[in-house]
């Protein structure tokens, strides 16, 4: 997390304070054109990479800077080199600016071609640059958070941040202000515990109906890979600063399992720069057709149900959409979307597919019918393995809000349930998040798939099973608390007499000093 990196938080705000003091106020705004900057550095070095390792193995590889680029609205073409971040960043401030604007900006929005996503969803983008010197400075500046990462990636052994999700995940606070409620990102090490137990695996559909910048499709596409690694060689794991082992990418990514890869990840979200976000970000991550798509799917337009193997979501939280608007196979009796939601994922599965869904700690243990109903479904018609109680400072400083992560496979049968009480997640539970030696998530994963309903009796412990038909009498209820064995401390008291003696004693005492210092002031 960047909190714990000083000078590339530093960098960060010093590239918002930049945007902000040029400008450009509106957080959503600021954050696109970051992003846009950060796509393009990243995107040359990633393109530099690739042209180095096809050298070294003599491969034969095509760069995407090769050839000539049509300007549009111009008979003129430019050479694809000139476009290049190495290249335009040691133009003339003004140059420069137009350089990018007119030339370098519409290569990007094309890149994939006329009918990819990608340039479907860039189509209405825009570059906004008031002035140069805000670019050059920019420019700067991500230069330098790029210098930090691989600092700290070589020094750190950390593998190479996310850094647009990082970016985005630290002006946040910022978006929430300018009236985008409920957009939050869920913590990397929180995804990485998902992906860790429905272990998706390479020629698996999985998808996110509400993806964000694409946090979760990307943990998905992290851990398939460092599964690929753990089966051909596990030297080369490594454990990561969360306790979960990981490996370099490149060990793994061969042109056939990058195709396999290319149509494994489908998103969907109904913010267009969200779209436009995560789009970039599976391209900045080596998925080069990414399948990012703007569309509600709680609405009629929706109509991919049974077709995915696997679902990681954290759905919007807050609000109700309309009820004319409803699509025809959601048939819970609500207009909430924290419940329209775990429907829809419960629809989007295969017979046998499985799903890890964060919901707000309603969802669990609300009374209500519509409630109730959502979670007869994943007990009555699939099989509910897991709820895991995560402690609500977890989304700080974005959300307070106490959540649970649900664990269920569409068509199995329940008949036990089991919880665990997270009481740490490696961070602290304020706003500052600071990395901490106390971690559950390990933990949460070993038992997990230990898990034993004999075994697993103990219901003073962090984690235990309880069978379907205790939750059934229950009214369904899914809230841990309601199960778990609270264990109480024997606190000995003195005999009242013992203790009224004492009070005596020094009632006499206190006396005895107000005495001898009234007669001291004489």
């Amino acid at each position: 997390m960047l909190q714990n990196n000083a000078q590339l938080k530093s960098l960060i705000d010093k590239l918002w304070q930049n945007f902000w003091e040029g400008g450009i106020a509106n957080p959503l705004t600021a954050i696109e054109q970051i992003t846009y900057l950060i796509f393009m550095k990243r995107l040359d070095d990633l393109e530099a990479k690739r042209e180095r390792d096809a050298e070294f193995t003599g491969e034969k590889y095509t760069s995407r800077f090769k050839g000539k680029f049509q300007i549009p609205g111009s008979n003129e073409s430019i050479d694809k080199n000139e476009l290049r971040w190495s290249v335009f960043k040691h133009k003339p401030a003004d140059e420069m600016l137009m350089h990018v604007q007119m030339k370098v900006f519409p290569f990007l929005k094309d890149l994939n071609g006329e009918t990819s996503p990608f340039t479907k969803h860039m189509a209405n983008a825009v570059f906004i640059m008031p002035k140069a010197s805000l670019l050059v400075s920019a420019i700067n500046i991500v230069e330098d958070i790029f210098k930090e990462i691989e600092k700290d990636a070589t020094e750190g052994g950390h593998a190479f941040q996310d850094i647009q999700g990082d970016v985005y995940e630290m002006l946040l606070s910022e978006i929430a202000t300018a009236g985008k409620n409920g957009q939050f990102r869920t913590p990397r090490h929180i995804i990485k515990l998902m992906a860790e137990l429905v272990a998706p695996q390479l020629g698996q559909r999985i998808a996110d109906p509400a993806c964000g910048t694409g946090g979760f499709l990307l943990g998905s596409y992290q851990y398939i890979l460092t599964d690929l690694v753990r089966k051909k060689d596990p030297s080369k794991l490594s454990k990561d600063e969360d306790g979960f082992e990981r490996a370099a990418i490149s060990a793994v990514l061969t042109q056939k399992v990058k195709t396999i890869l290319d149509q494994s990840f489908v998103g969907y979200d109904i913010d267009t720069t969200m779209v436009r976000l995560g789009l970039m970000n599976m391209m900045m991550h080596g998925i080069d057709e990414p399948k990012i798509d703007y569309k509600d799917t709680l609405s009629k337009t929706y109509n991919e149900d049974s077709q995915f193997d696997i679902i990681m979501a954290n759905p919007p939280f807050t609000g109700n959409i309309d009820k004319g608007d409803i699509n025809e196979g959601l048939k819970l009796p609500t207009t909430k979307t924290e419940l329209l939601f775990v429907e829809r994922i419960f629809n989007m599965l295969k017979m046998g597919g499985t799903a890890a869904v964060i919901v707000p700690s309603g969802v669990i243990q609300n009374s209500g019918k519509a409630f109730e109903a959502v979670r007869k479904l994943i007990i009555d018609k699939a099989e509910l393995k897991a709820v895991i109680a995560v402690p609500s400072g977890a989304f700080k400083p974005y959300a307070g809000v106490s959540t649970a992560i649900l664990i269920f496979t569409k068509g199995g049968e329940t008949n036990n349930v089991w919880f665990y009480d997270m009481q740490a997640d490696g961070y602290t539970l304020d706003d500052k998040r600071n990395k901490i030696a106390e971690s559950d998530l390990p933990d949460i994963v070993q038992r997990y798939k230990t898990r034993d309903a004999k075994k697993d009796s103990d219901r003073k412990q962090k984690y235990f099973m309880v069978s379907k038909k205790e939750i059934v009498e229950n009214n369904y209820d899914l809230n841990l608390s309601t199960y778990k064995e609270e264990v109480y401390e024997e606190v000995i008291y003195e005999k009242p007499s013992l203790i009224l003696k004492k009070l005596s004693e020094i009632e006499k005492t206190i006396n005895t000093g107000i005495i001898e210092l009234t007669e001291l002031s004489k």
